[in-house]
């Protein structure tokens, strides 16, 4: 993905004569899913949503971006969506007019800048606060690493880390100033109606959000909720998992607007669904499953019982960072229940075979400590803010 020379004159800068305004370049290389582009999208929108930042955003995969928000056309290199300028990362045409160096460089996930990029960054007359935006961990050691500085080898720049998480030390996670109150308001008999042109389902039915990757597990969930006592409404955003959902129906497929049944379970294909509305799937569920960051992060404001699918690697290196994770959310829990839900975790990560009523006959308890677990989160601040603060101490 270059970037030629000729795009970044000797010194430049975003935001000359903007007075105290930031501006702040975010560089995002899509590498699977929709996970890189979605942390960024919500990152960029919030900075210049609450903090007034001039945020332009740079990403090399316009489809995958289209699909989280509809507003971005994949047939122009240069727009503007939400306040935040975006641009294709490629060698464009129009890059010499465009592109210069702004007072805030963001690295996500470890993506590299162009080194023409770079080079131009040690030749401005300040050079920019540098962050490389890690993935959100769990594990002890982020709050150690959590704004170190990495100095270039060849240029006086340094680079410092910035670890996203889910303890005290760390940089925290996303989350909007207005959300809270969003949910406050939500009615979820409004948004079934709107949703899925239908009345909700009765009081003593489950609703339950499944976004997810492919899963072998899935095939012996679904039988457990079909053969469930109590009715189980299924909602499941078009993805990876639809085609599952469809073999265990016998369906060709299962395409957004298509609905099944089988026993107490009843099916609902929703079409993929861009950010601004994920929340309010979640909302609408009494217990979600979620996959990857950005879900997994929203699950936890939603303030319902979640079950986490981390992404999987090779030799199950993501096992100890779902154990992790568990630490932290399961603490509130009395032991049985706490058990339960580790094993359930598990189960739908690969260790095990999941056992729904094992896991879900301690809702009560999961409902509570879903909501006291986002109090504890929201306590060490939000990551849009905790950045904006740590970089406010670098330009002073």
């Amino acid at each position: 993905m270059p970037i030629s020379s000729e795009a970044i004159p000797d010194g430049a800068r975003v935001a000359e004569d903007a007075g105290s305004d930031i501006a702040c370049d975010i560089f995002c290389a899509v590498v699977d899913n929709f996970g890189d582009i979605g942390v960024c999208w919500r990152l960029a929108r919030q900075l210049v949503a609450e903090h007034g930042w001039q945020v332009r955003l740079f990403v090399d995969d316009l489809k995958a971006f289209h699909a989280l928000c509809p507003a971005v056309d994949t047939a122009l290199d240069s727009q503007t969506a939400a306040g935040v300028a975006i641009e294709y990362w490629h060698t464009p045409s129009h890059a010499g007019d465009t592109l210069q160096i702004a007072d805030v460089v963001i690295e996500a996930f470890g993506c590299e800048l162009p080194s023409v990029y770079v080079a131009a960054m040690s030749r401005r007359g300040t050079p920019p606060v540098w962050l490389n935006l890690e993935y959100l961990s769990a594990e002890d050691w982020v709050a150690d690493f959590h704004l170190r500085p990495s100095p270039h080898p060849r240029y006086a720049l340094a680079k410092t880390f910035f670890f996203p998480g889910l303890g005290a030390g760390t940089g925290g996670v996303l989350k909007e100033g207005t959300l809270d109150a969003e949910r406050e308001a939500f009615r979820r008999d409004v948004w079934w109606r709107a949703r899925l042109g239908a009345k909700p389902p009765p009081s003593g039915a489950t609703v339950i959000s499944l976004f997810a990757y492919e899963n072998p597990a899935v095939d012996c969930l679904l039988e457990q909720w079909r053969d469930s006592p109590t009715p189980i409404a299924l909602l499941v955003p078009e993805g990876r998992i639809s085609g599952a959902i469809a073999r265990f129906f016998g369906l060709a497929g299962f395409a957004a607007g298509s609905k099944a049944k089988s026993g107490s379970l009843k099916a609902y294909a929703l079409g993929f669904v861009e950010q601004p509305l994920y929340d309010a799937l979640l909302w609408a569920s009494d217990i979600n499953f979620v996959r990857g960051e950005d879900s997994f992060v929203r699950a936890q404001w939603a303030q319902k019982p979640f079950v986490w699918q981390i992404y999987p690697q090779a030799d199950d290196a993501h096992l100890p960072k779902l154990d992790a994770a568990l630490a932290h959310y399961a603490n509130g829990l009395p032991e049985l229940a706490r058990t339960a839900l580790g094993r359930f975790w598990h189960a739908w990560n690969g260790a095990g075979k999941p056992d729904w009523n094992d896991f879900w006959g301690h809702r009560a308890l999961l409902e509570q400590r879903a909501s006291g677990w986002a109090g504890e989160l929201a306590g060490i601040g939000d990551l849009a803010g905790n950045l904006a603060e740590f970089v406010k101490t670098q330009l002073k």
